[in-house]
């Protein structure tokens, strides 16, 4: 039998057995940054809010299906999302001159909840996590407020390498009901909400504009059922992330 020669063994293998290419991922949304079958952004109308929000988002904080920081940003016209580790000051962060002292951050230390006045789910405290005297003149005259985001030991990171956020007024959350994750996400805390839970109550309350949370529950519960419909295998009542942000 006359020999084969080699390159046309090779030849015949490469026209028989045709290796496929891996499908390419679908690309993540350009709004939202989530995978297409996880959006929800479509139809989303910015609010002309009054009060700017700021999120800052630590690097290693992973866009996950749930993750809600992207979405809260497309909710009002007054947003700024940002990822990083530190900014040397809130005006360099801006781009524009901004006085700290008229902005607020959501405290992330642990509050006596018990202390905090019956009836206000936003409490503005003191260095030592007391709530002020005066809470009226506490809240007034706010121009910004800024939200960490990631988990409790990423936002802690971001409250130490940003020191300019001690010269802002602080604010805690104190929610008349739990977050909508229910069994879907583990809070270590009942006053624990999602960014896009503790912005809308945060500004409806500042603001006296209840439409703001409407709007953003509204997103948020489309987004827990879409999740919920795309992993349905998923046993939700041992999904557990840790330190979650308030």
């Amino acid at each position: 039998m006359k020999p084969v020669p080699l390159l046309g063994m090779i030849r015949a293998i490469m026209t028989t057995d045709k290796i496929e290419a891996p499908a390419a991922e679908p690309a993540p949304c350009p709004r939202c940054g989530k995978e297409p079958k996880f959006c929800v952004c479509e139809g989303i109308t910015p609010i002309a809010n009054k009060i700017e929000l700021v999120i800052l988002q630590h690097p290693q904080e992973k866009e996950e299906a749930l993750g809600t920081a992207r979405l809260t940003a497309l909710h009002l016209a007054k947003s700024t999302f940002k990822i990083g580790l530190s900014w040397p000051s809130l005006t360099k962060l801006l781009g524009r001159e901004v006085d700290p002292s008229k902005w607020a951050v959501l405290y992330l230390g642990s509050t006596d909840m018990a202390s905090l006045p019956p009836g206000r789910e936003v409490v503005a405290v003191d260095a030592k996590n007391t709530p002020l005297d005066d809470q009226e003149a506490a809240l007034r005259g706010l121009h910004g407020v800024i939200l960490l985001d990631g988990t409790w030991s990423q936002a802690k990171t971001l409250w130490w390498r940003n020191s300019w956020v001690l010269k802002s007024r602080r604010l805690v959350l104190n929610p008349s009901k739990p977050s909508a994750y229910g069994k879907m996400r583990k809070e270590p805390r009942r006053e624990a909400l999602s960014t896009l839970e503790a912005a809308g109550l945060l500004l409806s309350r500042l603001e006296r504009k209840p439409e703001i949370e409407t709007a953003m529950a509204a997103t948020f519960e489309k987004l827990l059922a879409v999740v919920k419909a795309n992993q349905p295998k998923r046993d939700w009542r041992r999904t557990k992330r840790g330190p979650a942000k308030r």
